[in-house]
């Protein structure tokens, strides 16, 4: 039996006898699957670079799309330059694009590789000056960039937007100006405060079943360049409330990476595909439960899927903007990037208790590929902090 000491909530270490029981590596196919499910892929970041980590982020490009490779290989599709490769809190615009042409160059070299690429307004700062016509014409930027690499655009939420819009006729102007420009339908991507406090209040309303009434409006009088709208408001109720009043043929994305495995199921009214940053981190356990699911086999869906939901919730807890941390805190324990460092020195973000017990649900979930590295991982970790 494979075993670690480990902190334990009081503070002591207390040993830890893991389950033994990984999920092995299967490929699939997209093709496979009864739902549309795209992860949110992170970066991984360059230790050996010589630059000032909080200022300029530095990506290894290698293991960076290896990563995006893994995740085709098991049927997956790849949200690109999104919140989980810490776009605004360290992935800047300008790499941003780097990363965009790089992660479609590599998509070229495969027909079964499904893509889209986050475009927003953060290259524009929000404040006073920045006015409607700015927003505008920073995503008409961004959507223009991405088009013109060929890729599909998420049309991210923007903070700029946010503190400019004096009522929801302003999001409705950006949104429709966009839209009636854009090649190929978009998915919209409606990010709560919860993610980023700066888009509290957004499609300026004050509750979210008022601002979802104004997005839906958006939605309806752009129907035919809408593919579908990811909500991550971490609440199963507000996203199939939504879900069962979308026009018909636009695609509800789940980003709740709270109940995301009985909102892929669905009910008798409908289901919701995925956009998900926890995809990243469970992408064998998600592929599985995807193709079992495809099989008809639900009770298999469920037998796969929700023993990560613990462990989804806990990378996603409050601050719930510091969930990038935990993503890339398994792709170093599970062998998938050497170092467990980040744009912008953000593994610091979670306590060494938070990352401790990251470890146990990991394991209980079967997503520690290989226990015997994932434990001597986990050993260098704990010597960082001063347990030997």
């Amino acid at each position: 039996m494979t075993e670690i000491a480990l902190p334990s909530p009081d503070g002591r270490l207390v040993t830890y006898t893991l389950t033994g029981a990984p999920l092995p590596f299967e490929t699939h196919a997209a093709a496979e699957f009864p739902r549309v499910a795209f992860a949110a892929a992170h970066v991984v970041t360059d230790p050996l670079a010589d630059v000032d980590p909080w200022l300029t982020p530095a990506i290894d490009w290698e293991r960076t799309l290896a990563f995006r490779h893994r995740l085709w290989d098991l049927g997956l599709g790849v949200a690109e330059a999104m919140d989980t490769a810490q776009r605004g809190m360290g992935l800047g615009w300008a790499e941003a694009q780097e990363l965009i042409r790089r992660a479609q160059a590599e998509a070229r070299t495969r027909p079964d590789a499904l893509i889209a690429y986050g475009a927003g307004t953060d290259h524009l700062a929000a404040g006073p000056e920045v006015t409607i016509d700015r927003i505008i014409a920073a995503y008409e930027e961004q959507v223009g960039f991405v088009e013109g690499e060929g890729g599909q655009v998420i049309l991210m939420a923007s903070r700029a937007l946010a503190a400019a819009a004096t009522s929801p006729d302003d999001y409705a102007k950006v949104y429709g100006r966009i839209l009636g420009q854009v090649k190929q339908p978009v998915v919209l991507h409606w990010l709560g405060e919860m993610f980023d406090p700066a888009l509290l209040g957004y499609w300026g309303k004050g509750t979210h079943e008022e601002a979802m009434d104004v997005c839906l409006d958006v939605i309806a009088a752009n129907a035919d360049k809408v593919d579908g709208i990811k909500i991550s408001l971490l609440s199963a109720e507000k996203e199939i409330a939504m879900r069962r009043r979308l026009p018909d043929g636009v695609k509800m994305y789940t980003g709740d990476d709270f109940n995301y495995a009985e909102l892929i199921a669905g009910d008798a009214q409908g289901y919701s595909h995925a956009l998900l940053g926890i995809f990243d981190a469970i992408a064998p356990a998600a592929s599985a439960a995807l193709a079992a699911l495809g099989r008809g086999s639900s009770n298999e869906f469920f037998e796969l899927l929700e023993p990560t939901v613990p462990l989804s919730r806990h990378i996603f807890k409050a601050p719930t903007r510091f969930y990038k941390t935990g993503v890339v805190f398994l792709a170093y324990l599970n062998g998938l990037q050497e170092h467990f460092t980040m744009i912008g020195g953000q593994q610091s973000t979670r306590s060494l208790q938070h990352l401790a017990e990251l470890f146990r649900l990991a394991d209980k979930a079967r997503v520690l590929a290989d226990p015997a590295l994932a434990v001597e991982r986990m050993k260098r970790v704990l010597a960082v902090h001063g347990i030997a």
